[in-house]
């Protein structure tokens, strides 16, 4: 995925969205800082959230079943893959991939794992938290074993 599908996604599932929260066009619109024509506008597909738009929709409704269902669990870790080339973070906990993500390789106490849904990898740990992510599987590759020999350096 990159960010113009993602960007497309967001334009197809505002809808979508602002109908399962309940809420009018007018709110919808006052909530995410945009005129009601525009809404319209990018309801009916002609016209687009952009980069900003779709950020700060999946952003505030990050918790809504449609943008779940659409990228595979919450869009956080998603953006952040597609706004920085290799993003790492302080270790945030995840659930571990029980719904969204199949593991790829393991070595040590690190395992990679892949979204299901928009390919985007990822590092964790053994306590199920985020290491890294990226959509460049060579990069987590790099960074698994970096972590391994960092790892087993401590051992001694």
């Amino acid at each position: 995925m990159d960010r113009v599908e993602f960007i497309n996604k967001m334009d197809s599932k505002l809808r979508l969205i602002r109908n399962e929260l309940g809420f009018t066009q007018d709110k919808m619109s006052e909530i995410i800082g945009l005129s009601k024509k525009t809404l319209v506008q990018i309801e009916k597909g002609r016209s687009s959230l952009g980069w900003t738009g779709s950020v700060a929709v999946a952003s505030i409704f990050r918790d809504s079943e449609i943008l779940q269902m659409t990228f595979g669990g919450n869009p956080q870790e998603l953006i952040f893959s597609l706004a920085f080339e290799n993003y790492e973070r302080d270790y945030q906990s995840t659930m571990g991939g029980k719904v969204w993500w199949r593991d790829l390789e393991q070595k040590a106490s690190y395992k990679i794992q892949q979204n299901i849904i928009s390919q985007h990898y990822r590092i964790l740990d053994n306590q199920d938290r985020r290491v890294c992510s990226s959509f460049n599987i060579e990069y987590i590759r790099k960074r698994l074993l970096e972590l391994c020999k960092g790892e087993s350096k401590n051992d001694y």
